[in-house]
């Protein structure tokens, strides 16, 4: 007779062979079959089990956890309870070793347990995990009676503990999970089990309905009333999807999985013959589907947890009559909003907005029932209601009220009620970018950044010495233009095409104007929405010292409070498209922007008409501090030897500093300095050398060599050949040795400096020549631009590449070999994406505007970043 273990082995084959090809829907429960067939043989098999005289010491084979469900995922463990009646004999033991043995040698992941039931009752009534896995318990095989009695005296035990405590509790611990595990129904790496809108928010709703209302079947969740036939249907769907990609990726991990990473994302979208739709690539399709569905899982979850698990108090101060008592249509019942009755909406269809403001206004949840009805009722959203001054100010109500524990924007948006109101927004819910930048879908990011903005109103949220929340105050008559910007500034990304913030201008500019707003209120928004990024742009790729750069923003923007609602909208932007779009320096580069430029707007004087009075003053200043300090120094002959460009844009504090480095020169090479930026996780490296040529490309290759990333870089050339370079940089990953680390930095710049490290070969030998992967599926960004007109003494070039190790010197070592004299280099990364800005010049000081040359350059270029 064939063992039962390969019969097991060659049936689990044959499925998952089936189910990659496509032939199998049903898979976790043919799975579940199989292993329920291998335990019922086993249980017939067993000359053990007849030993034990089963008639006197019954005991029966039970099925925990997911396998207890019937979702026996590909790799998932089989959780298993040997369950006897009043004792465990001798020899169950030996039944263990004859009914797992041949599991564990065939590399099956088996857990089990074995107690009695007594046991099994007392330990769930002290073990809460115990308890909650006793609920998915399923009768396999062996004397079914002992099964049913350990049901019934759960029932009894649960029913003599305070129910509203175990779910409390559960209701906790899914809060828990989501915060540890994030909201996977708009990650773009979504945890598919364990995150908000996976497969456990699903397993929470059984669990409460098990313990409330003794439920046994998932079916009985519609019978029962937690859901609607609509809502059970679209569950189960939802369900078949999530376990159908879990299920995948674990063939594809070829062990269990349950985060879906990037690297299986493309063959995932083609594995499901996922198509490009609308200018969709197929990937970005798939994980559009896939939100969508953990959406729709994640708003039953908080639904049923927030009807059952509500117990705040609520003071309505008269405005809703008595405990159930309407007014206008609506209900104040068990501390949640309902509407009186679907005829009151079919009346007056402006309760579908009221509600929404109501909830808002006295941070009330919406009910389960009231939102059932806004999505059964949405046909009512017509043209007729979306002109209605009374709905459009209901609306602006939502979009204005401060922070709250409700939020109603993310309320209009889970009902549809967002989408169906401005019809274009439709477009970017869950419209995913595909790439590591952005963690939200374009809908999600856009209430994210109106969020962040209202944070502003708190002082202790606002964050950078409370700037943005002054800023914030000082718009409090223009804070709806802010508000509505925010919510459109990406409107242009569900329009096909480049160039997302233009035709987001013209799309937001159409919405406002048929909602009747006036040209006056439009104009603001539209700037905004145009130029949202504007000021990110110029922060991480133009020279902030530069006068120039202040007068071309100032020229642009024109009005200051205009100014301050595109700072506050970009500051927003940045924090809520993801941890590698905001950051210290970021956050210190934008605001010295914006301090530049509000100064330039409010006093309009040009640096010329300055620059000999501060020479002047700072060099009292600087008089001041090195006679004190250095009372013995030639001062005067050290501070004409720096240029004008270095003076204005260092402080006198800074500069004793620098000609202190410059004493300790003599006849070394070079001087270092290493000191913490104030406030930022950020180093600011400074370096007092002999001019060499190359000697810019050859410091950017030994901070690459020791895992050192450069953000900002400043050149400064004094007389007699002397060269002062400050560099912004990542701190050392190993800060306790931090100290031995900046060492061997100094030690391989001399090396690097006298020609003893080849630095091309060291960076080809290093282990983390490649810092990570490229995003799969994604293009090349290979791309170079240069600039002759932003500046009038220096050529910009601004190099688009995917990053690796080295970039920076290939780059910088290729502009030393070509003549060019880097004064200025603005660095930043989006994860695997370097953009690098270069302020050039050639050897005679002059701008490369020769087309040739500028031509042969960009094509040098781009053969050095592949």
């Amino acid at each position: 007779m064939e063992k039962l273990s390969l019969i097991l082995e060659k049936s689990r084959e044959e499925l998952i062979s089936d189910f990659i090809a496509g032939n199998v829907l049903d898979f976790i429960e043919k799975h579940t079959r199989i292993f329920d067939e291998y335990f019922c043989g086993s249980f017939e098999r067993s000359s053990i089990g007849q030993d034990m005289n089963i008639s006197k010491n019954p005991y029966a084979i039970v099925a925990m956890g997911g396998y207890g469900r019937g979702e026996q995922c590909l790799f998932s463990d089989i959780d298993i309870l040997l369950l006897f009646d009043k004792k465990i004999p001798a020899e169950a033991e030996k039944l263990i070793g004859e009914t797992f043995y041949p599991l564990w040698d065939i590399g099956m992941d088996v857990a089990h347990a074995t107690m009695t039931v007594s046991e099994s009752v007392k330990l769930a009534s002290t073990d809460f995990e115990t308890m909650i896995s006793m609920l998915d318990s399923r009768f396999v095989c062996g004397k079914s009676d002992v099964y049913f009695e350990l049901r019934e005296r759960l029932r009894v035990k649960i029913n003599s503990f305070q129910k509203k405590k175990l779910i409390s509790r559960l209701i906790n611990t899914s809060k828990e999970r989501h915060l540890r595990f994030g909201d996977s129904s708009y990650l773009l790496e979504p945890n598919l089990k364990d995150g908000q809108g996976g497969l456990r928010d699903y397993h929470a709703i059984l669990w409460v309905a098990r313990i409330r209302s003794d439920l046994v079947s998932p079916k009985e969740l519609e019978s029962n009333g937690y859901f609607s036939q609509h809502e059970f249907e679209g569950l189960i769907s939802a369900l078949k999807y999530l376990w159908g990609i879990r299920c995948r990726l674990h063939c594809m991990a070829q062990r269990k999985c349950d985060q879906l990473y990037f690297e299986y994302q493309i063959q995932m979208a083609k594995d499901l013959n996922t198509e490009n739709i609308d200018g969709k690539k197929s990937v970005e399709v798939f994980l559009g589907d896939l939100h969508s569905r953990m959406e729709f899982i994640k708003q039953l979850h908080l639904m049923v947890m927030a009807e059952i698990g509500n117990t705040r108090k609520f003071d309505l101060k008269g405005i809703f009559k008595g405990k159930t008592g309407g007014k206008k249509g609506l209900i104040f019942l068990r501390g949640m909003l309902f509407f009186s009755s679907s005829e009151a909406i079919v009346k007056e269809p402006f309760l579908l907005a009221e509600i929404f403001k109501k909830s808002s206004e006295f941070r009330i949840p919406i009910s389960a029932e009231a939102r059932r009805i806004i999505e059964d009722f949405s046909y009512l959203i017509d043209d007729d209601f979306r002109f209605n001054p009374k709905v459009i100010n209901a609306f602006e109500y939502v979009l204005t009220t401060p922070e709250s524990e409700v939020n109603g924007l993310g309320d209009m948006l889970s009902s549809g009620f967002l989408g169906s109101f401005i019809p274009e927004f439709k477009n970017i819910i869950n419209r995913i970018q595909y790439d590591q930048y952005h963690i939200y879908p374009v809908a999600r990011h856009s209430l994210h950044t109106v969020l962040a903005i209202k944070k502003f109103e708190n002082r202790e949220s606002s964050g950078y010495d409370s700037l943005y929340h002054t800023i914030y105050r000082e718009l409090s008559k223009k804070r709806r233009i802010l508000l509505w910007a925010a919510l459109l500034h990406d409107i242009g990304k569900g329009d096909h095409g480049k160039g997302h913030s233009a035709r987001g201008a013209a799309i937001a500019g159409e919405i406002l104007l048929r909602m009747g707003f006036d040209t006056d209120f439009i104009e603001p928004i539209t700037f905004l929405v145009k130029e949202h990024l504007f000021l990110i742009k110029i922060a991480t790729r133009r020279d902030v010292n530069d006068e120039e750069t202040s007068i071309l923003c100032a020229r642009k923007i024109k009005d200051i409070d205009l100014l301050k609602m595109l700072y506050l909208l970009t500051v927003a932007d940045s924090k809520s498209t993801g941890p590698t779009a905001w950051n210290d320096w970021t956050e210190v580069l934008l605001q010295d922007l914006f301090l530049k430029v509000l100064n330039q707007l409010k006093t309009g004087e040009l640096a010329n008409s300055k620059m000999l009075q501060d020479l002047e003053e700072k060099k009292k200043e600087v008089f001041s501090l090195t006679h004190e300090k250095y009372p013995s120094w030639d001062w005067e002959k050290n501070f004409e030897s720096m240029s004008p460009r270095y003076l204005l844009h260092t402080s006198s504090k800074d500069i004793v500093a620098h000609m202190g480095l410059f004493a300790q020169l003599g006849n070394d090479e070079m001087v270092m300095d290493v000191a913490e930026e104030g406030g930022a996780d950020i180093r600011t490296v400074t370096l007092c050398a002999r001019g060499t040529p190359g000697l810019f490309s050859k410091i950017s290759g030994v901070f690459a060599l020791n895992g050192l990333d450069i953000f900002d870089a400043r050149i400064y050339t004094w007389k007699k050949n002397i060269v002062l370079d400050i560099f912004r940089v990542t701190p050392p990953k190993d800060r306790i040795f931090e100290k031995r680390k900046w060492a061997r930095v100094k030690e391989n710049l001399k090396e690097a400096i006298m020609g003893r490290l080849d630095l091309d070969a060291a960076l080809k030998e290093s282990t983390s020549f490649h810092k990570g992967k490229k995003l799969p599926g994604l293009e090349s960004a290979a791309r170079v631009v240069v600039d002759n007109s932003s500046s009038s003494f220096f050529t910009i070039i601004e190099v688009f590449a995917n990053d690796f190790t080295g970039l920076l010197f290939k780059i910088t070592n290729l502009l030393y070999k070509n003549d060019l004299d880097v004064r200025v280099a603005k660095i930043s990364t989006k994860v695997d994406q370097a953009v690098d800005v270069f302020y050039v010049r050639d050897i005679d000081g002059q701008k490369i505007d020769d087309e040739k040359k500028v031509e042969t350059l960009v094509r040098a270029i781009r053969d050095v970043i592949g």
